[in-house]
């Protein structure tokens, strides 16, 4: 199994090292994820301290950047990374999209499906140097010069995998994307009876291959050193469990586990502005639904237990104090753990 660790962002200063310091513990990329800070530039500083480590966000918002834009950003970081860029994309929700980016809304899966064949069609052009020429429902592109165009690369087409929840998007990312970046609140149940079955459909009509595609993630990596430390650590995820679950659109995945009534009352106390009393409705057991939980010597096997067959790669954050060599370790041990995904088809998707 691959093994993700996010950068420092809001501190370049500390970015560089942080990056080394990943690869040479042996993590397989590192990641950025869109909140308060830039996603991409990290990523660029990490592309320069690093050889060998994968650079994604997980993930950038779509739709407030136009297709063409977010081409040339991916371009370069994969050209000056030497092919080691993948693109993580999400289509955010309704009200971000409208009364945060300003953005008019569309149904969000056809509108992604149409983003990500644009993107390809964008990198084509530069690659070929073959006429722009891309129409959709909701882009076309047409236009594109030489002094706008960069230097061809040689090298494959950068990877785009995206975010997925509902069962719509989870067919887009098979049918257009080499990977799906599963949500947190996302279980072990919901990953084999909803998520693997949608993506092979997408698939299908896609004509991709499951070893060459990524589903990273689907819930949460709870670690350290002995138990108090994990009891800490489930205390933040109880805490993202309530909030996520008061939102309508992960209800599916709660009511899955018979969990409708909690989803609810959770929206009822986000309406009602209690959101400090969210966590206290999270029990135990519903935070080991969605977490991989155990200390050290015990995580690689309960990640195993968790992830084990459905999933390729997982995300894992270490407290600074981490000893490298146990870093190192624990990383191999999770590395061992079986996985479809073999790697991006070489030259993928070069095709509409």
């Amino acid at each position: 199994m691959r093994v993700f660790t996010r950068l420092p962002m809001h501190d370049w200063k500390a970015t560089a090292q942080a990056a080394r310091d990943a690869e040479a513990a042996g993590f397989d990329a590192v990641m950025t994820v869109e909140l308060g800070h830039d996603v991409f530039a990290p990523l660029a500083i990490a592309a320069m301290a690093t050889e060998r480590v994968e650079l994604t966000p997980s993930v950038a918002v779509a739709f407030p950047r136009s297709p063409t834009v977010l081409a040339s950003q991916a371009w370069d970081l994969q050209a000056n990374s030497g092919g080691r860029f993948v693109l993580g994309l999400g289509s955010q929700v309704k009200g971000h999209n409208e009364r945060r980016f300003g953005i008019a809304w569309a149904a969000p899966a056809p509108r992604l499906r149409d983003y990500v064949r644009a993107l390809r069609a964008v990198w084509r052009c530069w690659e070929t140097r073959e006429k722009l020429e891309f129409h959709s429902e909701h882009y076309t592109l047409t236009l594109m010069t030489p002094d706008f165009s960069p230097e061809p690369s040689g090298l494959p087409m950068v990877p785009v995998t995206i975010a997925a929840v509902g069962e719509a998007m989870l067919r887009v990312a098979g049918q257009v994307a080499d990977g799906v970046r599963l949500h947190p609140l996302c279980s072990r149940r919901y990953l084999e009876e909803v998520c693997l079955p949608q993506i092979a459909v997408g698939m299908q009509r896609g004509g991709s291959k499951r070893e060459n595609f990524d589903v990273h993630g689907g819930g949460f990596v709870v670690t350290g050193p002995d138990n108090a430390t994990v009891a800490a650590g489930m205390e933040t995820v109880r805490r993202r469990i309530g909030f996520y679950g008061s939102t309508r659109t992960y209800m599916p995945i709660l009511a899955l586990h018979g969990l409708q009534d909690l989803g609810l009352k959770l929206h009822r106390m986000s309406v009602e502005g209690r959101w400090s009393d969210m966590a206290a409705q999270v029990s135990d057991d519903i935070v080991r639904i969605f977490a991989a939980c155990g200390t050290y010597s015990e995580i690689a096997k309960s990640i195993e237990q968790r992830y084990g067959g459905v999933a390729d790669s997982v995300d894992l954050d270490f407290p600074a104090d981490a000893p490298p060599g146990l870093r190192r370790e624990l990383l191999a041990d999770i590395c061992r753990i079986p996985h479809s995904f073999v790697g991006f088809a070489d030259g993928h998707r070069l095709q509409p």
